[in-house]
């Protein structure tokens, strides 16, 4: 018997293998019919290879089926899951759905018993999606827990308790934990609250503990006196994992006070910083800070883009809040090159190409008003770009939007419901001598040379979606759904969803028929600040419904 387990042993092991060495050597090609993972891919493509849905047919394209949570607050900001004919979604309040990918018919809903403390939070009803795998589907709470569902009935395998949220300010999950093998890892919100923002890990079949990552470093040098304790820093969009190096690849965010450094005079490490983290324990591999003493809340949270280099091996390519992109080696962190993103550009001249560092920053001094551009929202907010290896493009969007900032010293934040801004007065404004607006642009990742740019009169804040029929999914603010031409940006097909969209269009097949979902429902907080310098969102219309698309 003993002999006969470890011969099963063997062959799930080799089975094992065979499957991740096969998906590692050619990411965002593999599996097609599915869309297995975040960013459907370790490489953070968001690139579907289906190719049934064309140019030449994208004009036939018509709803299939729409799935209404019935949960409005803040929209739907999730990307759904596919895996063999089966969705996995979640909505506003931690509301998660299995539908039939084909029909859009419910198999299975769970909703989570939440503490009631969730309603004191700022960040209150955020869910951006849910991770499958190993048998079960794993969500970050509003309440501060990973949870463990049973793939196919939504039952409750475990649940772990992470986050204080009386002690915390309220951190909680609003990203999806993701898998590094057996490793179930996330952040918190908390960037903008006097904490001290960690990353955890847990063991993804038992939930228990395996390690946490507090990210302001425990360095006088780094943060002088007591700032340390309230410097922020958390790690609150999900991360990713690259089999091929076992490496967690996870960006954090600003420190805290955001608008004010006094008392906080050191890089602050690791804010506002992409770590390179061991898996199994929690360890830095290497790390590239990209704002140190970010004083302009320029989060390092957004998706660790891997491309060919065009010599054989791999680039990291990283957008910042700040405007600008870094073009790194994916193993060390060593810079490659760093290219500017956003139009208006002035809280640093440049970026050092070398170092990384950011050349003649400009600081918000307390007790005065200055323009910074970007604004802290950033040049982009959090929608993920996606990457055709068709055209070698980056597909990824953006807002002209400057803030003018008044510094002030942060007094005691009250409730747990506060932030630690470091300010008395905000207003998100014009570029200088330009009218605020957005765009999706499509770039080479490696050198920043655009191919094309298309505007928006309201920055668009959905997610994007490259397929290999050669089209470029999105949606606005208005809740217009769109394909452009991955090519050269001419729009080929719209359609009217009834309000804006937030979350992340995928591609999938099932028994051999093509479809694209999108999630709509203009929400997150995103909208709330921009209305400083677009008060016409205020009369766009809320919902939440996920829409499905197939050829008629």
């Amino acid at each position: 018997m003993q002999k006969f387990t470890s011969r099963l042993g063997l062959l799930a092991m080799l089975t094992t293998f065979v499957a991740s060495t096969a998906g590692a050597a050619n990411p965002g090609i593999d599996d097609p019919n599915n869309w297995p993972q975040y960013h459907r891919s370790y490489n953070a493509w968001r690139y579907s290879p289906l190719d049934q849905i064309n140019k030449g047919n994208i004009k036939k394209l018509r709803v299939a089926w729409v799935h209404q949570p019935g949960a409005v607050t803040h929209g739907l900001q999730a990307t759904p899951i596919v895996i063999d004919g089966v969705m996995y979604t979640i909505a506003a309040d931690n509301n998660v759905f299995a539908l039939d990918a084909a029909t859009g018919k419910v198999l299975w809903r769970w909703t989570a018993k939440l503490d009631p403390i969730v309603k004191e939070v700022f960040y209150q009803s955020a869910s951006r999606g849910v991770t499958v795998g190993r048998g079960k589907v794993f969500v970050g709470t509003l309440d501060g827990r990973f949870v463990a569902l049973d793939q196919k009935t939504g039952k409750e395998v475990w649940s772990t308790q992470l986050s204080d949220q009386k002690k915390d300010y309220g951190a909680l999950f609003s990203s999806p934990p993701q898998l590094a093998g057996d490793t179930l890892f996330g952040g918190t919100t908390g960037g903008d609250q006097p904490i001290i923002g960690k990353i955890f890990a847990v063991n993804a079949d038992t939930g228990q503990r395996t390690w946490t990552f507090e990210v302001p470093r425990d360095d006088p040098k780094s943060w002088p006196g007591d700032s340390r304790t309230r410097g922020g820093g958390s790690a609150w969009l999900p991360g990713t994992y690259d089999p091929t190096t076992d490496t967690i690849y996870i960006g954090t965010s600003n420190a805290s006070p955001d608008f004010n450094h006094d008392g906080r005079e050191g890089d602050n490490l690791y804010t506002a910083t992409l770590l390179a983290l061991d898996p199994k324990t929690g360890k830095v591999k290497w790390y590239r800070q990209e704002v140190p003493q970010d004083t302009w809340d320029f989060d390092a949270a957004y998706e660790a883009l891997l491309v060919p280099d065009g010599k054989g091996g791999t680039s990291l390519v990283h957008l910042n809040k700040n405007g600008f992109v870094y073009v790194m080696d994916k193993d060390s962190g060593a810079m490659k090159n760093a290219w500017q993103y956003t139009e208006n550009m002035n809280w640093a001249k440049s970026v050092d190409v070398k170092t990384g560092l950011p050349i003649e920053p400009m600081y918000p001094e307390t007790g005065k008003e200055k323009l910074h551009c970007p604004n802290l929202l950033g040049a982009r907010s959090w929608n993920a770009g996606a990457y055709s290896p068709k055209t070698r493009l980056w597909y990824s969007q953006g807002m002209e939007v400057c803030n003018i900032v008044a510094s002030a010293k942060q007094g005691p934040v009250p409730g747990i419901g506060g932030l630690a801004l470091g300010l008395s007065d905000i207003q998100l404004t014009d570029p200088p001598g330009k009218k605020a607006d957005g765009w999706l642009g499509a770039f080479d990742p490696l050198t920043g040379k655009q191919a094309w740019k298309v505007r928006f009169d309201m920055p668009p804040l959905s997610a994007v979606l490259a397929t290999g029929g050669g089209l470029v999914f999105t949606g606005d603010m208005h809740g217009v759904l769109y394909a452009f031409d991955a090519d050269n940006g001419k729009e080929l097909w719209r359609f009217n969803a009834g309000s804006g969209a937030r979350g992340g269009p995928v591609s999938y097949a099932v028994n051999g028929k093509q479809y694209i979902a999108i999630p709509t429902g203009l929400g997150s907080h995103a909208p709330g600040f921009l209305t400083g310098a677009f008060p016409q969102i205020r009369d766009l219309p809320g919902g939440s419904a996920l829409i499905v698309f197939s050829l008629e």
